[in-house]
Order: structure tokens, then C-alpha cells, then sequence
């Protein structure tokens, strides 16, 4: 016998080795007792675990080997990092240790005194018996630490990947339904084996506003949901019907209370609401979305997944988080797991609120994006032409396209507007920029363009004051820019006087003398300027508070069959001829508006009737993948091919030349030529003597009779009287009376004086003064028009004109006498009559 101390340990361990399973159970019962929480994983602590190390320690102290002659298995270093996955702090595994250690050696120590009487050989024994276990133990759980930290930096990367994986991949559109697709595919690749997503009713309302604090039962709509159990890209799904989550259910107190929850759904426990809360369909149960039912998801053909006859496994373990952004709650989104055995731990939960989180930010991103780019394309089509004015010079159509999701809404525009004389005015203009502040701006000009063509300004000069319009329209937004950032708004409220002597100011300013935009009210460039090319001229386009647009106006005359157009930095317009032909007018160019100081030029050119007359903006022609050139090609063999009609001709056009979500906005004009012929127009040359006044009644006299137009006798002869009356007496010859037979007849007289008429009210005794008066009553629209040399006084005529008088009480002299002031209009503008 060894009456060594090393021959004792040896001893007692062979002794103990039969009673290993044992000595197993005891230590397994009292890591049960004592450490419940390992035991939460099978994979990671098992009976079979204990059995290796009780063997192990015995053996080696058997055969007298020393704490560096054990090796620690692999399978060993697998279970502490599975520990690791499932959460388990690593102090847990430490004690583990210890506990087992302890047990151990109580059981070695209380067998030596039975194998030898010798103190002194038991003191030594025990001595180097809790050496070596003590060295054992060390040298374990060195290596169990080092592979747990292993794991736990390993998760934590991949945790961190994740998120920044799912930064990339969730968000990518700012459309609500995609972003939230993306998140229930992106989790069930990963971590997860079925993923829902619903959102409140409030958030897809897309409302501008923050939803308000979730009631109790809250309308959701289930937007986005994926299976494991069918891989491959998902279709993006419309939004569900409406539903609600059963009071009390995990998602209900999500939604509540804004807190992620993680449920166990095992068969020994349900959770708190159990496995329907989290399956079945979202009407009736409103959870993870089911494909089984009742908390059941379908299996594979051979018994894993899927469908195919195999069997149904039920979810085990549920994760619930609320997706909140920027204080606001917007949904909920549930992860399950059937497929996968591991059920979720705390860092699947914080990995699944990290995800989320960025996913909620993605969603309220869309949400508010959604919210704006609706109400500019609502502010857009509302301040666009949803039909165009009855008019016989032209037939239209015409188009607008809003930019894809992420150009937006722009500020293009069109618009068609009756002249007088039977022509019209078609405009195309371009905003520069996108979103509300474009479309309200572009609002602003179309206004500004239909008030100076009221006044039938020529198409360069309506271009120059149009540029005036932008310089003060970029004036506006820098002082309030700059006011926003000195912080000024404040103290200009309160100031109300130096508020009002400002805006005095600015009224005198625009209506006479130098302005602060660098032009004259007529246009000149003022002084101090240097010329087109000081720095301040480009502060509109480039800088310039943003503001600045291209516009085309052209004006077409049924009569003479002619066009005049004027561009501002404008793509060309294109015209088909009778025979097919298309070609791209040469129009002068000119500036885009904006800059300041430069003129503007118009060209002239007949248009045939049946011509097809082409506006557009630059979005049509213009593309990442082709030049202007390419562009304006494919349009000339849009317009070439016949169509049945000009709405034909238009979706042919932007078929042809436009992808399916365009990069920008486009607006597109179409407008076929027609032609009064001489059957409808009448004209004279007058005598500037008051005899001609007779002969001009006998000519309208004459050709009403020729027209069928007896009804409008009497009236057309009053006005034209006055309007011949007043040419001769006011204005310089010659004289000519033009008669145009249209949707009412129009009565023009014409003169080459430069004086302009306006009315006035006249004297109860006087005896001249009311002959504009009795052309305002009885016409339906009249006004003047300047021409290079002289003017024209026109009027609109039909038979439901009534002749009505103010009471001579109310007629009233607000002039200071006559002072050579003619009877007439008071300016450009066509008046309608009371």
C-alpha cells in the first residue's frame, strides 16, 4: 500500500470512481437548486455535462495526473458558449463550477480518514487534494471565460452587423408599406422564423400632426408579415383591413404602454396570454400572423416547415416590440419562433428593439414625407387648370406628371388663356426645385402671367415684367431668411409702424423709380448697376432665396393665322405640320427669369390651320441615360406617329418618352391651330371725320344682317358709335372698325393714338362723359390693347346684354376736372360689364 500522500488521493478517487452517477446526481441536484437558470437551456447544461467532469476529476486524481493532464473538451467549451447565446452571465458559470468543486471534495475528504489512521497523511493528502482541485478547477474555468468572452464578443459583432445591416437594408424608399416589408423579411432571414408588422390606423393616415396617444383597442393594419418557411423576396402586400389586438395581449400592452416584451410559449408555460395571442388572424386573435392557426405554423413536406402534409409546429417563443419614432408610437411588430429551437433571450430582445427602432425612424420618415408630398401635389393640381376655357382659336390637351417618390412634386405648369380679338395665349412654365415652396411658387407666377396677359402685353414685355415678378419673389424670401436668422420676426410684429412704412416703401419702389432688384419698374437696367453680369443678377437662380423658372409664352391670332412666342430660358417648343412634318421652332433665347437686366426677344411665324403646336417642359427631354438631343429626337417620332386625337397624341408622347416614375416633374401642352376664315371677320378703313361715325353703323348694319345677327343690332351700332366716336375725336388716324364673328361678336376699333381710354363718371349736368359708360353696360367683356403704334378698343358682344343705369345721385365727378382726360377706359384691363 502507498503510505504516500499522493498514493491516498489516488486511493480515495479509485474508491469513489463506482460511485460516480452518484456523486453526479447529487451535484446536478444541487446546481438545480441552487442555479435554476442553466437549466433553462438544454443545450447548454445537462446531466450528461456534470458526468463528464465528476469522470474527468476522479480519473485524473486516480491516476495521479496534475491539473495541466486534464484537458477541457470541446464539447465542454460549446455548452459555455451556447450559455453564452442564451444570455447566462458568466459569473453563473464560475459558480457552477465552484459548487461542483465543493461537493467533489467533501465526498474525497470524508473518505481519507477511512482509509488511513495516519493524521499526518491525511493533512497532506487533503493538502494537495484541494491543490489539484483547486488548479483544476482554475484551469477550467479559465478556458470556459475565455470561450465565453469569445462568444459574447462574437454575438456582439454580430448584433452590431445587424444593426448596421439593418440600417441599410430597411428604409431604402420612402414608401410605408416597402419599409416595413423590408423589416419582416430582414428579421426572418436572421433571427427570427415569422415576423408581423402592423401599424395604427393614425400613421398610415399620413397625417401631418402626431398621432395622438394609442386608446385602449386601436385600429391597426397588418402592412407587412414573412415566413421562414418561404424564402426568397416577398411581394410588398397592401395594407390589411383594419383590426384589433385583444385587451390585455402582449401587443395591446405594447402599443399601451410602449414596452418590448419577450414571451416563453412552451407547453409547461403560456406566457401571459398564451399561444392564440400571438397567432391566428388579425381579426380575431391579432398576432404573429399565422399561417397554421391558433398559435400553429404550418411544417416542410418532411416534417421541419412548410406545407406538403407534413405536421404543424406550434411558436415557443415570442418577442413584442412597439415601433415608436420621435415620441410617437406608430405600431407594432412580433417576432416568433417555431423552427428554430432556441428560444429568444434578452439580447435577441435588444437586438429586435435596436432594429426596430431604426425601422419606426424609416416608417415616420415615409409617414412624413407621404404627408408633404401630398399636399404639394394637392397645392399643385389645385393651382392648375383642371379644364381649359371655351375658345375657338385652339383644340388642347394637356398633361402633368409629378416626379417620382424622390424628386416630389415640382413647380411645372401650363396654362391656356382667351385674348381678346378671338386669340390666345398658351404658357408653359418650370419652377426651379421641388416640393411646396416650388408649387406655391409656381402658383404665384401662373397668377402673375394671367394678369399681364389680361392686359394683353406682347410676349417679351409679359416677360419682362415676369422677371421683375421672380426678382421680387427672391427678394422676399432672402429678408425673411435673414430676418429668421437675426431673429427680427418678433420685433417686426411688434413694430407695426416701421412694419407698415416698410411695406410703403416697397410698394413705392415697384411701382416707380429704381428698384432694389436692379431694374427700373420699365425695365431698364438702374443705376449702379454694372450690367447683366453683376454678381447680384444670378442671386435669384443660384442663390436668391432658390427662386427661379423658365417659362415659354406664345401668342396665336386665328385671324392672321400667326404666332408670336417669347422664351425665358425655356426648352423649344416643336410644331406638326399638315403633312406629318415636325420641327423645332427657333425661338430667340432668352434668360431664365430671375436674373435681371437682360432683354428678352419674341418671334413671329405662321402656323397653318391644323398645325399641331407642342409646349413642354425639360422633363420630358431630359434624362440621366440620354442627351436633350435624344430626347427632342424620340420626341419628333412621338408627335410624327397620327393618333385618333390630341389625348391620344399626349399619352403616346409621355409613353414614349418617359420611364415609369419619372426623375422630375413634366407638364405638356398640345394645342391644334384653327382659323377664322374671311366669312368671319369684317374690317373698314374710317375716315377720321364725324361723318364716318354713319357709315360705320351701316357697315355693322350690313354685316350682322349677313351673319344672322339681327338680335345684336341695336346694341353692336351703340358701341360701335361710341368706340368710332371716340377715335376720332381722341385719337389719330387712320381708323379702322374690324368686326369678328366668334362665340360672341367682337366689336373692334382701332387708331394710332397713344392716349388710353378710361372711364369715368360724369356730371349730372354734363353733357359728354358717358359714352365708355354705355359700352361698359352693354358688352360682355371690354378693354384695350396697345400695339407697337397706336391701340385698339375692343368690346364683346351677345344678346344677353341689358342696358342698366346707376341713379343720378350716385353719379359722382372723382377727377379734379377734365384736363384733356379722354372718355374712356381707365387702363389695359378688359372690364366685364354689371
Amino acid at each position: 500500500m502507498d503510505s504516500t500522500a499522493d498514493g491516498l488521493v489516488a486511493r480515495v478517487a479509485r474508491e469513489l470512481l463506482p460511485r460516480a452517477e452518484e456523486l453526479t446526481a447529487e451535484v446536478e441536484q444541487c446546481l438545480r437548486r441552487e442555479m435554476p437558470e442553466l437549466w433553462a437551456h438544454p443545450d447548454a447544461m445537462a446531466s450528461d455535462n456534470v458526468a463528464d467532469h465528476v469522470v474527468a476529476v476522479l480519473s485524473a486524481l486516480q491516476y495521479g495526473l496534475g491539473p495541466g493532464g486534464i484537458e477541457v473538451s470541446s464539447a465542454e467549451l460549446e455548452r459555455v458558449r451556447r450559455v453564452a447565446r442564451h444570455g447566462v452571465p458568466v459569473s453563473a458559470v464560475l459558480r457552477a463550477f465552484r459548487l461542483g468543486e465543493g461537493i467533489i471534495l467533501d465526498h474525497l475528504l470524508a473518505e481519507m480518514p477511512r482509509c488511513t489512521d495516519d493524521a499526518a497523511l491525511v493533512s497532506e493528502a487533503a493538502r494537495r487534494l484541494i491543490v489539484a482541485a483547486t488548479g483544476y478547477v482554475d484551469r477550467t474555468s479559465e478556458q470556459g471565460v475565455v470561450a465565453y468572452e469569445q462568444e459574447r464578443d462574437r454575438r456582439l459583432r454580430w448584433r452590431l452587423s445587424m444593426v448596421n445591416e439593418s440600417s441599410v437594408r430597411i428604409g431604402t424608399t420612402l414608401d410605408i408599406a416597402r419599409t416595413t416589408q423590408e423589416l419582416a423579411d430582414f428579421a426572418a432571414e436572421h433571427f427570427a422564423d415569422l415576423v408581423t408588422v402592423d401599424l395604427l390606423d393614425s400613421a398610415l393616415g399620413a397625417h401631418d400632426a402626431a398621432p395622438d396617444a394609442p386608446p385602449a383597442s386601436p385600429a391597426l393594419h397588418r402592412v407587412a408579415q414573412r415566413s421562414a418557411a418561404h424564402p426568397g423576396p416577398a411581394p410588398t402586400p397592401a395594407p390589411g383591413p383594419p383590426h384589433t389586438f385583444p385587451p390585455g395581449s402582449p401587443a395591446s400592452r405594447a402599443l399601451a404602454t410602449g414596452q418590448p416584451s419577450r414571451h416563453r410559449l412552451d407547453d409547461g408555460h403560456r406566457g401571459p396570454y398564451g399561444a392564440a395571442g400571438f397567432a391566428g388572424e388579425p381579426g380575431a386573435e391579432g398576432g404573429c400572423g399565422a399561417v397554421g392557426g391558433a398559435g400553429a405554423l404550418e411544417t416542410d413536406g418532411d416534417g421541419d416547415g412548410g406545407g406538403g402534409g407534413g405536421r404543424r409546429r406550434r411558436v415557443h417563443s415570442t418577442l413584442v416590440v412597439p415601433l415608436r419614432a420621435r415620441g410617437v408610437t406608430l405600431g407594432v411588430a412580433q417576432f416568433c419562433r417555431d423552427r428554430n429551437r432556441d428560444a429568444f433571450d434578452d439580447e435577441d430582445l435588444l437586438l429586435a428593439q435596436e432594429i426596430a427602432a431604426r425601422a419606426a425612424i424609416a416608417v415616420d420618415n415615409a409617414r412624413r414625407y407621404t404627408h408633404a408630398r401630398a399636399t404639394a401635389l394637392t397645392l399643385q393640381r389645385s393651382l392648375l387648370p383642371r379644364r381649359t376655357p371655351k375658345q375657338s382659336a385652339v383644340d388642347v390637351a394637356f398633361r402633368y406628371l409629378p416626379a417620382d417618390a424622390q424628386g416630389g412634386v415640382g413647380g411645372d405648369w401650363y396654362d391656356v388663356i382667351p385674348l381678346s380679338g378671338a386669340r390666345v395665349a398658351l404658357v408653359v412654365g418650370d419652377v426651379v426645385g421641388h416640393g411646396i415652396h416650388a408649387a406655391a411658387t409656381m402658383g404665384r407666377l401662373r397668377t402673375a402671367v394671367r394678369t399681364l396677359a389680361d392686359i394683353d402685353l406682347p410676349p417679351d414685355e409679359l416677360l419682362t415684367h415676369l422677371d421683375d415678378v421672380v426678382l421680387r419673389l427672391a427678394a422676399e424670401v432672402d429678408e425673411n431668411d435673414e430676418n429668421d436668422e437675426n431673429g427680427e420676426n418678433g420685433e417686426n410684429h411688434q413694430n407695426g409702424e416701421s412694419h407698415a412704412d416698410d411695406e410703403a416703401a416697397t410698394v413705392r419702389g415697384a411701382t416707380a423709380g429704381p428698384t432694389s432688384y436692379g431694374r427700373t419698374a420699365s425695365g431698364r437696367t438702374a443705376p449702379g448697376r454694372t450690367g447683366p453680369a453683376a454678381p447680384a443678377a444670378t442671386g435669384a437662380v443660384a442663390g436668391g432665396g432658390d427662386i427661379g423658372a423658365t417659362c415659354l409664352y406664345a401668342v396665336y391670332d386665328p385671324v392672321s393665322r400667326r404666332c408670336t412666342a417669347g422664351r425665358a430660358g425655356h426648352v423649344l417648343p416643336a410644331v406638326v405640320g399638315r403633312d406629318g412634318t415636325v420641327d423645332i421652332l427657333e425661338l430667340p433665347p432668352g434668360p431664365p427669369l430671375g436674373l435681371g437686366g437682360l432683354p428678352f426677344e419674341a418671334a413671329e411665324f405662321e402656323l397653318p390651320e391644323g398645325s399641331l403646336l407642342a409646349l413642354y417642359t425639360d422633363g420630358l427631354i431630359e434624362a440621366r441615360d440620354h442627351d436633350i438631343e435624344a430626347g427632342l429626337t424620340r420626341l419628333r417620332d412621338a408627335l410624327a406617329r397620327p393618333a385618333p386625337s390630341l389625348e391620344a397624341t399626349c399619352d403616346a408622347v409621355l409613353e414614349a418618352l418617359l420611364p415609369a416614375r419619372p426623375p422630375d416633374d413634366v407638364a405638356l401642352l398640345l394645342a391644334r391651330t384653327h382659323a377664322l376664315g374671311a366669312g368671319q371677320v369684317a374690317a373698314w378703313d374710317l375716315e377720321a371725320e364725324p361723318a364716318a361715325v354713319a357709315r360705320a353703323r351701316s357697315h355693322v348694319t350690313r354685316q350682322l344682317a349677313e351673319w344672322g345677327l339681327e338680335e345684336l343690332e341695336f346694341t353692336a351700332e351703340l358701341v360701335v358709335s361710341e368706340l368710332v366716336t371716340n377715335a376720332i375725336r381722341y385719337g389719330r388716324p387712320p381708323v379702322r372698325l374690324r368686326l369678328i364673328h366668334d362665340r360672341a361678336l367682337i366689336c373692334e376699333v382701332s387708331d394710332s393714338g397713344g392716349t388710353t381710354p378710361h372711364l369715368r363718371r360724369a356730371r349730372v349736368f354734363d353733357e359728354g362723359g358717358r359714352g365708355l359708360l354705355l359700352v361698359a353696360q352693354l358688352a360682355e367683356h371690354w378693354g384695350t390693347r396697345r400695339a407697337r403704334r397706336g391701340k385698339t378698343v375692343w368690346a364683346e358682344l351677345n344678346d344677353s346684354a341689358v342696358l342698366t343705369f346707376p341713379e343720378p345721385a350716385d353719379i359722382q365727378d372723382h377727377r379734379e376736372g377734365d384736363g384733356g382726360v379722354v372718355d374712356g377706359d381707365t387702363g389695359d384691363e378688359g372690364r366685364r360689364a354689371p
